[in-house]
């Protein structure tokens, strides 16, 4: 279970930098963008989903809780978000999506390190 869980993390960050990086560097939305944000919400959830079964301390509410729970939501959002922004293909808001995106993926990092930082730190 612990491997499931760090792939699907993984590829969260993976899929997450990919869509968010891809979309600045196109400099507008597009709809593959859009498909990587909610693949990388899946794998995002699935693996923190997998981590809490299998955390030590049945305490959700510490520094990487609380960030993952936000980061989850904040994600959740985005991906709506972007979703709403495609389906209305209004041009300046598909231009300028991605400042959102980046916010929301630096914030994401937060927890992605600190489970990192932690989970190394118990080895």
């Amino acid at each position: 279970m612990l491997l499931l869980a760090i792939i699907t993390i993984t590829l969260a960050l993976v899929l997450y930098s990919v869509g968010v990086w891809g979309e600045k560097f196109q400099k507008t939305l597009k709809p593959w963008h859009v498909v990587i944000f909610w693949f990388g919400l899946v794998c995002d959830t699935t693996g923190t989903t997998l981590m809490s079964m299998m955390a030590e301390s049945s305490n959700p509410f510490n520094f990487h809780g609380i960030t993952g729970g936000i980061a989850i939501l904040l994600m959740l959002f985005h991906a709506i978000w972007a979703t709403v922004v495609l389906v209305r293909k209004k041009k300046s808001m598909m231009e300028t999506f991605h400042k959102f995106s980046l916010i929301v993926w630096i914030i994401w990092l937060i927890p992605y390190l600190s489970g990192l930082i932690v989970g190394m730190g118990g080895r």
